[in-house]
């Protein structure tokens, strides 16, 4: 169990069913993004080692290109895919279609993160509804924030304890 996460038990039910979401659509987007069929989203692949097995596990995830740059951000928090992407070297990312590249994962801190967050989506409209709906904890990847033109948090503290709870890392080429 992680400091920065309720144990399951005790977690929001905003939280629980967006956990559930992910974990059932997963499996479909897997398959979508292997087959080049449009997900609606940047989605690619993630093929990652695990941390102390081995085994590679492969993850759906949505990238943030953003100045240059490609990000993706830990969808369940520091826990699960996101630690064994922070222990992991070398990791292989396959795009829509099947083509595949090796690539370097590296954790940016969350105060660097929160103002790389907050730079991405400044243009982007605020839904204040959205927010309500999802809670303080719940939020979706930034690259489908980006690509809907919708932020969530706004002052520098919220993008702040954004950036604890869902770790962003860049992914660089290897």
């Amino acid at each position: 169990m992680t400091h920065d996460r309720p144990p399951r038990d005790q977690r929001d039910l905003r939280e629980r069913i967006a956990v559930r979401f992910f974990r059932t659509v997963n499996p479909l987007t897997r398959r979508m993004i292997l087959a080049g069929v449009p997900t609606g989203a940047p989605n690619v692949l993630l093929l990652v080692p695990g941390r102390r097995s081995g085994i590679e596990r492969t993850m759906p995830v949505t990238v943030l290109d953003f100045e240059g740059h490609t990000y993706v951000q830990a969808t369940y928090g520091a826990s699960g895919w996101g630690r064994n992407l922070k222990a992991a070297e070398k990791v292989t990312v396959v795009h829509s279609g099947g083509r595949r590249s090796l690539v370097r994962p590296a954790e940016i801190p969350p105060g660097e993160a929160a103002a790389i967050l907050q730079r991405a989506l400044a243009p982007c409209h605020q839904s204040r509804l959205l927010r309500r709906l999802l809670g303080p904890r719940v939020r979706p990847p930034a690259g489908i924030l980006r690509l809907v033109r919708i932020r969530i948090d706004d002052t520098p503290q919220e993008y702040l304890a954004e950036a604890q709870r869902h770790p962003l890392f860049e992914l660089r080429p290897a």
